[in-house]
């Protein structure tokens, strides 16, 4: 689970990129790699690794003119299971 004030980040060989034979955005690790739809793209492009969940959760409401709660919902259910595949860590 990921609370309001924890930090998620990604971890040392972790990234987002662009796969030009794809052509799509991906989330690399070292020996795996996960194709990421519009919308985990637009939540990894939040991720810099000073935000809180809440300030992330916040920012995409916003921008998407969408309910909080909802986002933040949603946002939680993806990043946890990344989290749960170690392409993602948080600090509390």
């Amino acid at each position: 689970m990921i609370d309001a004030s924890d930090i998620p980040y990604l971890p040392r060989g972790v990234r987002v990129h662009f796969d030009k034979v794809r052509d799509g955005w991906v989330l690399l690790a070292p020996e795996r790699a996960i194709t990421l739809d519009g919308i985990g793209h637009a939540i990894l492009s939040e991720i810099d690794g000073e935000r809180t969940f809440r300030a992330i959760t916040d920012t995409l409401s916003a921008k998407y003119n969408a309910p909080a709660e909802d986002i933040a919902k949603d946002t939680a259910g993806f990043l946890g299971a990344l989290k749960n595949r170690r392409f993602l860590e948080v600090r509390r």
